[in-house]
């Protein structure tokens, strides 16, 4: 035989080569097939507000959003979300030029890497990250440059920071609060990050899908910051803060020039959703605020069972101050890898949690850390920690 001999063509193109199966998926599908008590994957086990379900029963049954809503969202959605930015951080934004309605806060990150990268550019992200950063990141033909948050504090490392910006540095991915490590970026930081934004003139891309679950410190849109309304494509969603993480309503709020870039490529990948949904998601975000009051309480006290249950266990445990998981150190209790501990947890005592080390470039950053999410019912939780403590036996 001449010439150069070759396999078969992979089927998966090369930019998703290695990312295969989530880590949520893959720890659910184990949690279905022990029984085990599922707080590895990151949604809550009740509903919503029951107001907030029956607008969306009523929008289907008066037909309002079961044909093809419009594209940048129905109008009601979008003038809710402007009112939600005003109210709670004083934006003032046009809910026609201002704000687009996604599939929830992925397609909105995915959107806007696509529409706003170009093969080649560079795009820096504090690790532990959300996994589908760093595929939506490779879809653009971008690349990823981390930033790590150590423990014990996580807080991120500002001259690291400013010295990962390069000539080819397109943007910023930033997630506050950050998941997986609960860490709420203060003012001071984020002034630090918008100042070298306009500095460097990168755009800024902002995952604040847990903007109300913050139990210590507070929340602050960077785009609320000087220079960075201009800048900024600041990203939320409704599944988190109102127990509907299956309606998959997220949205974007940017300067009409950024909302109309990611609209161009949010259109070829969903086109629309969530119609009935979009209707009922803009009555939920009327709520008066005692409803998130009373969200994030609950959520705190969630936390602390949970936290105080993992130190029982003797588990190291970095409290967070926002979010609703708890990041975990399994050291302490004689164990080195993060995966294989969670792999055999389920046998061991009917508990899910995640390994930390899919969320990093450099798994051994996370080796041994893992997540537990607390968006559970009070006895779910107590049973849990109870499950734990017999890792001690």
């Amino acid at each position: 035989m001449t010439g150069r001999e070759t396999g078969p063509r992979p089927l998966l193109n090369r930019r998703l080569a290695g990312f295969g199966t989530t880590i949520f998926a893959e720890m659910s599908a184990l949690a279905a097939r022990t029984g085990a008590i599922n707080l590895g994957q990151g949604f809550p086990d009740t509903d919503g507000p029951e107001e907030v379900r029956e607008a969306a029963v009523r929008a289907l049954r008066d037909g309002r959003g079961n044909q093809y809503p419009p594209g940048p969202g129905v109008p009601e959605l979008r003038t809710a979300i402007a009112g939600h930015q005003l109210r709670h951080y004083g934006l003032d934004v046009d809910p026609d030029t201002e704000v687009l309605v996604t599939a929830g806060a992925t397609e909105a990150i995915a959107a806007a890497m696509l529409a706003l990268l170009e093969p080649g550019d560079e795009v820096i992200a504090f690790e532990p990250y959300y996994d589908s950063y760093a595929a939506c990141i490779s879809l653009a033909g971008a690349q990823r440059v981390p930033v790590t948050l150590r423990a014990p504090d996580f807080r991120p490392d500002l001259d690291a920071l400013r010295d990962a910006v390069t000539p080819r540095t397109r943007l910023i991915l930033l997630n506050s609060p950050h998941n997986p490590t609960g860490t709420v970026l203060t003012r001071e930081e984020l002034t630090a990050i918008a100042e070298l934004a306009v500095e460097r003139d990168l755009l800024v891309v902002t995952d604040e899908v847990y903007e109300h679950l913050v139990f210590d410190g507070e929340h602050i849109p960077l785009i609320s910051l000087p220079g960075m309304r201009d800048r900024t494509v600041s990203i939320s969603s409704a599944g988190k803060t109102y127990s509907f993480t299956g309606w998959k309503v997220g949205w974007v709020t940017a300067a009409p020039a950024l909302v109309a870039a990611v609209r161009t490529a949010k259109q070829y990948l969903t086109f629309v959703s969530a119609g009935p949904f979009q209707y009922a998601i803009a009555e939920a975000l009327r709520l008066p605020d005692a409803y998130v009051t009373g969200v994030r309480e609950e959520l705190r006290a969630g936390r602390d069972l949970l936290a105080d249950g993992l130190a029982e266990a003797g588990f190291g445990v970095y409290r967070p101050q926002g979010t609703y998981f708890v990041t975990a150190d399994i050291a302490p209790l004689g164990e080195k890898d993060g995966t294989a501990f969670c792999l055999s947890l389920p046998e061991r005592c009917g508990v899910v949690a995640v390994p930390n080390a899919v969320f990093y470039d450099d798994p051994e950053a996370g080796r041994t850390l893992v997540r537990f999410a607390f968006c559970k019912r009070r006895p779910v939780l107590q049973e849990a920690v109870d499950r734990l403590r017999g890792l001690r036996a």
